[in-house]
């Protein structure tokens, strides 16, 4: 396996098109065009999957089923780029990265008030397809879920 030095030294050589800049967590900024990366020779699979969402232009979404598709996407050509790189990427890692999206997804959707599903009204909203009560998200992607009931 390379080292992160050689690794991004590479990555910047075939990718001249995107900056790669150390950081304290792998994301890829769209809007600065940039691929923020760990020094962790472990976490070498997240390099690529940034660098692949970089790749597929993915930029927003509007609904998080939309972010779900974009992650499984990004997931999918992490694992092309990496062989030819010597990485594997396999796909119980995957799954089990894939996985926390899913959660994520499930827990914005159930209703704060019957624990039913809702269903999503706008990228933050929701409302209950069993009782009808519609809360606001916060983004949680990074942080504690919060679910703020909306009076109608």
């Amino acid at each position: 396996m390379p080292s992160t030095t050689s690794l991004i030294n590479s990555l910047g050589a075939d990718f001249p098109q995107f900056i790669f800049k150390k950081s304290s967590r792998f994301l890829w900024s769209h809007s600065e065009n940039t691929i923020y990366y760990t020094d962790k020779q472990d976490d070498f699979r997240f390099l690529f999957h940034e660098l692949s969402h970089a790749l597929l232009n993915h930029a927003d979404y509007k609904r998080d089923i939309e972010l779900v598709a974009m992650e499984c996407e990004a997931w999918d050509k992490a694992k092309e780029i990496a062989l030819s790189y010597g990485v594997i990427i396999d796909d119980d890692y995957t799954r089990s990265n894939l996985d926390t999206y899913r959660d994520w997804m499930h827990e914005r959707s159930c209703c704060p008030n019957c624990t039913a599903s809702g269903m999503q009204t706008n990228k933050q909203n929701y409302r209950c397809l069993a009782c009808s009560h519609c809360w606001h998200v916060n983004d949680a992607r990074t942080c504690a879920l919060r679910r703020y009931s909306i009076t109608t």
